[in-house]
């Protein structure tokens, strides 16, 4: 079977990997793939955003399974694209990535179909959230609030303001934070207090199968301090959704989404992510996304024993039911190392070393997210966050511990990580 696998960070590694292990998987290309990816798969040299181009590439090949990493290739409607040529590729459709790709036809999704979420309210211009504000929808002056552009914005568009004036800043600064079209509108949402999980899932349209529920940590500084980045690791680990929860979580969210999915005439295929908030009165959502996260993919699937072709080929056909998807017991953790002045304007070009010596760790494996090589065993920095050391573990403690001992192993000048990943 050939594969292909579409995007370039530490989540393409990672599936990459995944579709490397499969006895089934006789060629594995990645468009466009980075450094580490291309001792696992031939890099095609294809950009994600490139959908003719990626077509032509999958018919001419034929190719036979093709899997989207990132969201900007499903919200171009790569899907549509591919399965009007008659090939199988993993993801939803482009109507049903709106669910990622507008969070204002999100939150209007969620109230059509009861989903338990944050109140809400859409601004179609800046002026108009300013004015929503200083009306009080959100409360008073002191109130907390969130900010988010409407469109995709590379994990950049969300701001939770400590109170209206901070709120307002963020308005002022969506656009040239985002670009003018993902800000072009603004959603404001209450803000929800409580313990923040995700929940992952495989789903054929109408089945689905969960992932390990999982934890990710933003913010660049220890103890949850300083901006947002894409994410500086992550745990998966049981006890971070006790299973009554995870029922709730079904009833309440899971189930009506599948529905309202169907009944809005674009059932979904793919891999559904839940931002969750666990909050005194029960499961709030905050946001859906349409693939798999990153760094969450590297702790999720380093945890997976099913060959993940047979759960592609399960979502497609519409058989997960009849599927046993089995997961390694236990728990895992990613550290992500990231370069120096990431997430402002990361410095690039730095000499890495001892990847090998980490990679040899036994538990451990090394994703790549933004590396260059220019020898097989010599890495440089090619962005801002370059490299997610991930490990299994029996316990979380003991994955953490792993992935730590890992880390020390591997430098280069203005290495930054979070030495609390798992502990906030």
């Amino acid at each position: 079977m050939k594969v292909l696998v579409i995007g370039s960070g530490g989540r393409e590694h990672a599936i990459c990997h995944a579709f490397s292990n499969s006895p089934k998987v006789s060629k594995l290309y990645c468009a466009n793939g980075n450094a580490g990816i291309s001792r696992i798969a031939e890099c095609v040299y294809l950009s994600p955003t490139d959908i003719p181009g990626l077509l032509d590439f999958a018919l001419t090949n034929a190719i036979d399974l093709t899997f989207v990493g990132g969201e900007s290739s499903l919200a171009l409607g790569i899907v549509d694209a591919f399965q009007s040529s008659g090939l199988r590729i993993v993801g939803p459709s482009r109507a049903a990535t709106q669910l990622e790709s507008s969070k204002a036809f999100a939150k209007d999704f969620m109230a059509r179909h009861g989903v338990p979420t944050a109140k809400y309210a859409t601004a179609n211009s800046p002026m108009e959230a300013v004015e929503l504000l200083n009306r009080g929808e959100f409360g008073d002056v002191a109130t907390p609030v969130v900010v988010k552009a409407d469109g995709l914005a590379a994990g950049k568009g969300v701001v939770v303001a400590k109170d209206r004036a901070e709120a307002i800043a963020a308005i002022d600064d969506m656009a040239s934070l985002v670009g003018e079209d993902a800000a072009e509108k603004i959603v404001l949402e209450e803000c929800l207090f409580g313990k923040e999980v995700s929940l992952l899932m495989f789903a054929d349209g109408d089945d689905y199968v969960l992932m390990p529920p999982t934890r990710d940590h933003k913010r660049i500084g220890e103890g949850d301090t300083g901006p947002n980045t894409g994410g500086m690791g992550t745990i998966t680990d049981a006890g971070l959704l006790p299973g009554d929860e995870i029922e709730d979580i079904k009833e309440s969210i899971i189930e009506p989404t599948l529905r309202g999915c169907v009944d809005e005439g674009f059932r979904f295929r793919g891999i559904l992510f839940l931002g969750l908030m666990m909050t005194e009165s029960g499961p709030k959502l905050l946001e859906y996304n349409v693939r798999f996260g990153d760094p969450e993919t590297q702790a999720i699937l380093v945890r997976l024993k099913t060959d993940l072709v047979d759960i592609c080929e399960a979502m497609l056909d519409g058989n997960l039911s009849s599927l046993d998807v089995v997961w390694r017991r236990g728990s895992s953790a990613c550290v992500v190392l990231a370069a120096e002045n990431y997430p402002a304007k990361p410095r690039t070009g730095d000499l890495i070393s001892g990847i090998k010596a980490a990679s040899e760790v036994p538990n451990v494996s090394v994703f790549h997210a933004g590396t260059s090589a220019l020898t097989v065993d010599e890495y440089y920095t090619a962005g801002g966050r370059v490299l997610g050391v991930t490990a299994v573990g029996d316990t979380l403690d003991n994955a953490l511990a792993t992935a730590y001992s890992a880390v020390a192993k591997i430098s280069w000048n203005g290495m930054q990580y979070r030495r609390d990943i798992g502990r906030t």
